[in-house]
This record gives structure tokens, C-alpha cells and sequence, in this order.
């Protein structure tokens, strides 16, 4: 493999300066070839977690690519979300790509739950849409952000308030009690499957959106009760959202996987003490989670983006199935965008060299799009 040259990038927010201790907001770091200086660079953001490292960076930059591994002010604290500031958060890298890196093509690279944030970014950019979270203003800044140049969907949920309405657990009876279960809608429960009968899949679905929009109701009516008490937010536990019906029963949306979902067996991180939505405050949650408010559902987004797109799926991936790559390529409004499958589990671990793989399937669009 090429050297390759790391830079760290730390900068201020238009919404969010330098920390007292002395932390940046947005940290990231550029990859690219020894000794080159890349026209077309990819950049990769999520929602929490920490990409300046991505898998595809080193890869990406010995095909000579640059690659920003990009973090916004929410690395590790998705509890305090608030997407009008992430996305500003991301037109910073953006702006430093193209100002201080000197790329001529910017490439946004949406992985996993990163392609609906990077998808609204995209569509904020090119076509101010985004209404401020509930209970705050929105920000001069986010009406100023720089579009990027093509667009990339890689082994992507369509959304997170779509993929945690399909892992909730909609057996909760009691929001406050983890151990609280209806029988008759527990996917654990061995009466009900799997296999799972179409009217129990369709009655569990339905449940799924209900405990979503309960939740939701709950956050508007205790940011009224809080306000009157001049109280500005709180922070509340969501249990249980390791409960996806494809995780046991293969027949559900059929792929290449095999059971189980992304932690342990299904059941224990279902019952354990990590996993989507575990702490939330009611900004975060109508921001991030909520299917009646969030506005980080890629669909309403992916239409504004007529830039050329690809979409790859990965076939053996526990937790995103062929039916989401099918519905993130038809919502995007490209009429330049492709759809391309690699066997592989989500991460591209296995099998050995799907990463290779998948730069080189990279690598050949972009350069079609050069």
C-alpha cells in the first residue's frame, strides 16, 4: 500500500468556538497519498461515532482519493443532538476541503447511520429546508452551507428515526420499567415465532410506530411541564431496542445473513445497557429518533439530490436488508445513480477483502465521475 500522510483538522463552529479546555468542536483527519495533493476527496461523518479513522480512509487515499474522517461537536454524545448543528458542523469540513485542502470534488461518503445526516446536509445545501428543533432557533449558519459534488450511500439505514422505530421493542408497557412485557407482542417469546405469521408481523409493525409516537408525545407534553417550571430539558432512558423481527426469522426481508443482530444474541442486547436511543433528552429525541419531528429520515432529503449517487449494499449485513438500499436508491432524485451489492457483513470484515473490494468499487465510479 502507498504511504499515506495524515492530517489532523480541528476548527471552530459558526454556532460553537473552541471549547474552555481548549477542544475544537470538529475534529477530523485528512487522509491522503504522501506527497500529493488529491482533487477529489471523499468525507464521512456520523451521528456519534468516530470516523476520522474510517476503515475506507487509508484505502481510499493509496487509490488517490483524499478522505476526511470528519466529527462533529456530538462525537460520542449523541444524547444532545440537534441536527441543525451537526450539519453545520459538516460544512465546515466541507468548506475546508475545498478552501484550505484545495479539492475540487467533494465527495460525500454516507455509511451506516451517517447517509441520512449526510443526505440532509446535502439537501440543506442545495435547497434550505430544515426547520429548527422544537424549542430552539434556527441558526443564520445553517442557511449556508457548500453542496458537495456526488453523493455515496454505503451499507446505510434510511434513517434513524425508521431504524430504531424497527428495533423497538413494542412489548414496553412501561417506559420506566425495563422488565415490563406484553406476551402476546415479545418476539422473544417462543408462542409467537420464529418463524413469525404475517399477522403478527403486521400487529408487531404497528406497534413499533405506536411506542414511537407515545414516546414522542410524552417528550412534547414534559418540554410544556418543564418550561412552565422554567426547565429546559431532561434526559430519559428508551429500553429494549434490540428487537427487529429480521434478526431471528431470515425470511423476513431475505439476504445472505445469518441470525443475530450487530451486539450479542439478540435477546441479551435487547436486555442490555447499550444500543440506540438508550439516553435521549427531549431535544435530542424530537431531533434525532422521533418519526413525527426528526428530520434525520433521509427520504424528504435524498429527493433534493440530483448530484450522480451510489448506492452499495452489503448482503450479509445483520441490520440493514436489501429492501433499505432499494428504498434509499428510488428516493434519490439523481438520474445519475447506481446500485451495487458487495458479500459482506456490515463492516466489510468478513469475508477477508470485501474492504479492498468495495474501495476499488469506489474508486472505478469516481473516476467515471471525474
Amino acid at each position: 500500500m502507498a504511504d499515506v500522510e495524515r492530517t489532523l483538522v480541528t476548527l471552530p463552529s459558526p454556532t460553537m468556538p473552541v471549547r474552555a479546555h481548549g477542544s475544537f468542536p470538529c475534529q477530523g483527519v485528512y487522509h491522503r497519498r504522501a506527497g500529493t495533493s488529491p482533487s477529489t476527496a471523499l468525507i464521512a461523518t456520523h451521528y456519534q461515532a468516530d470516523f476520522s479513522t474510517h476503515y475506507l480512509a487509508e484505502l481510499m487515499a493509496a487509490r488517490g482519493f483524499g478522505f476526511l474522517g470528519w466529527n462533529t461537536r456530538y462525537l460520542g454524545d449523541d444524547s444532545h443532538f440537534v441536527l441543525e448543528q451537526a450539519v453545520i458542523d459538516i460544512g465546515v469540513g466541507v468548506r475546508w476541503l475545498r478552501e484550505e485542502a484545495g479539492v475540487e470534488q467533494v465527495v460525500l461518503l454516507g455509511n451506516s447511520g451517517g447517509a441520512s445526516l449526510m443526505g440532509a446536509y446535502q439537501s440543506q445545501a442545495v435547497e434550505p429546508n430544515l426547520p429548527a428543533t422544537p424549542g430552539l432557533r434556527l441558526p443564520d449558519a445553517v442557511n449556508d452551507l457548500v453542496p458537495a459534488d456526488l453523493f455515496i450511500s454505503l451499507c446505510a439505514h434510511p434513517g434513524r428515526p425508521e431504524v430504531l422505530t424497527a428495533w423497538l421493542d413494542p412489548s414496553v408497557i412501561d417506559e420506566n420499567d425495563p422488565l415490563s412485557c406484553d406476551p402476546d407482542l415479545d418476539m422473544y417469546n417462543a408462542a409467537n415465532g420464529p418463524p413469525y405469521a404475517p399477522d403478527f408481523v403486521e400487529r408487531y409493525r404497528a406497534a413499533q410506530v405506536a411506542r414511537n409516537e407515545h414516546i414522542s408525545e410524552w417528550c412534547l407534553s414534559e418540554m410544556e411541564r418543564l418550561g412552565a417550571a422554567a426547565a429546559w430539558d431532561r434526559v430519559f432512558s428508551v429500553h429494549r431496542a434490540w428487537a427487529d423481527l429480521r434478526f431471528l426469522d431470515l425470511s423476513l426481508d431475505p439476504s445472505d445473513r445469518e441470525v443475530g443482530c450487530y451486539g450479542p444474541e439478540p435477546r441479551m442486547s435487547n436486555y442490555g445497557g447499550w444500543g440506540l436511543a438508550m439516553a435521549c433528552t427531549l431535544r435530542s429525541w424530537l431531533s434525532m429518533w422521533s418519526l413525527s419531528h426528526s428530520q434525520c429520515r433521509s427520504a424528504p432529503h435524498l429527493r433534493r439530490i440530483k448530484q450522480p449517487s451510489l448506492v452499495l449494499n452489503a448482503t450479509a449485513d445483520r441490520g440493514i436488508y436489501p429492501t433499505d438500499a432499494q428504498a434509499i436508491y428510488d428516493a434519490l432524485g439523481s438520474s445519475d445513480k447506481g446500485l451495487e451489492s458487495i458479500d459482506a457483513d456490515h463492516y466489510l470484515e468478513n469475508p477477508p477483502g470485501a474492504r479492498e473490494q468495495c474501495a476499488d468499487l469506489l474508486a472505478a465510479w469516481l473516476a467515471a465521475h471525474a
